[in-house]
């Protein structure tokens, strides 16, 4: 989730987008609301404040579930409001609720509902059982005011702040009376083996008076702060007395009282533009974020050089030396890469699966470059909820036709004529091992009755954007490429190969695979425990300033490793450079997954054989993706480099 920003230039949008502090601006669609004193009500102002709530997730478990799932209180015969693409793929499942709220009138222990259950009856016995499973698990509470979370502000290290935007359905007191999660908040939940819920809700809504001509005012925060009372008075409840607590020994009828107090205050200092900021504020992460991206640097700075001191020392010497030369018999005496001048165009083993991993490759690379660039702008903002989603998944539809383009014009280049074939594998290949993977997840979360499973509806329009709009694209591109003349090389390949010089450890294929990405992970491992937590940890990401960073540096330093490491290949006589340069740069993804796997079992406490399953499972899509990626610029970086200093010597 991006923060908005009123951004000029690229430089200042980096930069800005990196600090949660400053200005900002709201695409069309984004407007702000105008909030007025019931009776007062116009065209431009409204009076009724609304409260949504979005599905409840837990960082104990992969599974989420809607709001429905857990017999809360219910807003009868409300409409939903409608769900953008990405909303459904991310399981976010936003509806009414029964809280609603007037404009600076303040209620205090207002009832809402009233749940009762009774463990004889097995349908009640379920829903509670359920109830008590999800407080175990720490459940949370997604609520929604004015298009922004409801927070729930609290004290944490070092005298700051941290603003949560979630709270739990309730607390667990173990058989030993020691209390568990949100139970520390309070003395009194300390009644052994019981189940605490919070069935209240203290809500305060803090607005803005508007500005210049226009009438009323804006919220800018809503916080509240839960609370558990056992209300012996259901109609008349006044938020007193002893905490709600469940008993698991208890046998008697159960009757939860729902409740909430409202209040409001005005607040100068924070403006409607800026009113995400002590959210993210409260995300105490920016100096690691900087030092990352110092280090990053730094690996860059140091591979630059390296490059450098290859192409503009040792490289231009070779070229002098080998273009001085006038004789066979005097080159045939020289060690380096000119003597492998006539085998290195040579066509690769399996061209038609490196050709199609080129081409998909490359629609994932302008895909993340493109949304990575609207991030930065502002353009996919928190409140915008699920735009980020939705813009890659209609980017990646749109962009078959450099897919197709790439794959084709490669494929031709290595000789091959089997063009129905290929133009195919790149339509279906790599997107149906996803789409695989993503299905049978599914397939679990629909078991599960998880809010996360994708509706039938949902995955039939994926299927028609993939093969009515993906699928052609990617054969029009396949046309353009078979249609153009194959990639001419500086040099011309032997007929017969010339034999490969035994190896030294260092140049033989694997060590210097696995050496090649280690470095471009280097740059990335930071930013990726924070994109980690954001997906798994329920914790908002913003900073797509230093994601964009991050992501120009992996570039960077990608193309820089596998230039270096295919430099000292072909001094070596080792001319099969081609799989070695994708696979260099995409061994990275390798070392995505290894800490991955490291992330789950010392950062996560994730329990359960689903929840499992769903995390490797989507964490493979993940690696995959992340593949193709980084192995095609490594690929394109390695070609440049092959056909430039190729081109640049002379050869008999």
């Amino acid at each position: 989730m991006g923060l908005p920003r009123r951004l000029l230039l690229l430089p200042l949008a980096l930069l800005a987008a990196s600090a949660p502090r400053g200005g900002a601006f709201y695409l069309p669609g984004l407007a702000p609301v105008n909030f007025c004193e019931e009776g007062k009500t116009s065209d431009e102002c409204k009076s009724v404040i609304e409260l949504f709530v979005n599905r409840l997730d837990s960082v104990e478990s992969v599974l989420p579930y809607e709001y429905t799932a857990f017999n809360f209180c219910e807003a009868k015969d409300e409409k939903r409001p409608s769900e953008n693409l990405g909303q459904v793929l991310f399981g976010e499942r936003i509806e009414p609720s029964p809280y609603k709220f007037t404009f600076k009138k303040e209620e205090k222990c207002k009832s809402v509902c009233t749940k009762v259950y009774d463990p004889k009856n097995p349908e009640h016995k379920q829903k509670l059982d359920f109830l008590k499973k999800s407080i175990l698990l720490n459940y949370q509470h997604h609520w929604i005011v004015d298009n922004m979370p409801v927070t729930w502000c609290y004290d944490v290290d070092n005298n700051q702040k941290f603003c949560n935007p979630g709270f739990p359905i309730g607390c667990f007191t173990t058989e030993k009376g020691h209390p568990k999660d949100a139970c520390v908040i309070n003395a009194e939940f300390r009644e052994e083996d019981t189940f605490y819920i919070f069935n209240h809700v203290d809500i305060k809504i803090f607005y803005h008076l508007v500005e210049k001509e226009a009438v009323g005012a804006r919220l800018v925060a809503a916080k509240l702060e839960p609370k558990s009372f056992k209300h012996t008075d259901i109609d008349n409840p006044d938020c007193s007395g002893p905490p709600m607590g469940i008993s698991n020994k208890a046998n008697e009828e159960i009757k939860i009282v729902y409740t909430y107090s409202v209040s409001f205050q005005e607040e100068e200092k924070i403006k409607w533009a800026s009113r995400w900021d002590y959210i993210l504020e409260s995300m105490p992460h920016t100096h690691i974020q900087w030092f990352s991206i110092m280090n990053s640097l730094v690996i860059v700075l140091f591979l630059s050089g390296m490059v450098a001191m290859i192409m503009l020392r040792t490289l231009h010497k070779d070229i002098a030396r080998y273009n001085q030369m006038d004789c066979t018999e005097d080159a045939q005496e020289e060690f380096g890469w000119k003597l492998v001048h006539g085998d290195i165009f040579r066509p690769p083993r399996k061209g038609m699966l490196l050709s199609v991993f080129l081409g998909s490759g490359t629609q994932i690379l302008i895909m993340t470059f493109v949304t990575l660039f609207f991030a930065c702008l502002g353009f996919l903002s928190p409140a915008n909820r699920g735009a980020l989603m939705t813009c890659a998944v209609v980017l990646w539809v749109l962009l078959g036709t450099p897919a197709g383009y790439v794959a084709a014009r490669f494929y031709k280049s290595f000789g091959g004529e089997k063009w129905k074939t290929n133009v195919l594998l790149t339509s279906f290949l790599c997107p149906g091992i996803v789409f695989a993977d993503f299905f049978i997840m599914n397939l679990i979360l629909w078991g599960e009755g998880s809010s996360a499973a994708i509706p039938f509806g949902t995955l039939v329009a994926i299927l028609a954007l993939w093969f009515c709009i993906s699928v052609p694209l990617t054969f029009i591109g396949a046309y353009f490429g078979f249609k153009k003349n194959a990639i001419e090389h500086p040099v011309r390949t032997n007929q017969i190969p010339r034999q490969i010089p035994e190896q030294s450890f260092y140049t033989k294929p694997l060590p210097g695979i696995v050496m090649g990405g280690i470095l471009p992970f280097g740059c990335i491992f930071i930013q990726l425990f924070f994109i980690l937590n954001s997906i798994w940890s329920h914790q908002m990401y913003y900073m797509f300033g230093f994601l964009f960073l991050v992501f120009i540096i992996l570039v960077i330093t990608c193309s820089e490793a596998t230039i270096l490491l295919c430099y000292f290949h072909l001094c070596a006589e080792d001319y099969h450079w081609q799989w070695r340069s994708f696979l260099t740069s995409g061994f990275t993804a390798v070392y995505f997954l290894i800490y991955a796997i490291h992330y789950f079992f010392s950062k996560l406490q994730i329990t359960g054989t689903a929840s499992t399953i769903l995390y490797f499972g989507y964490t493979m899509i993940m690696v995959l993706i992340f593949f193709l990626f980084t192995g095609t610029i490594g690929f394109f970086a390695c070609f440049w480099f092959v056909t430039k200093i190729y081109s640049v010597v002379k050869v008999d």
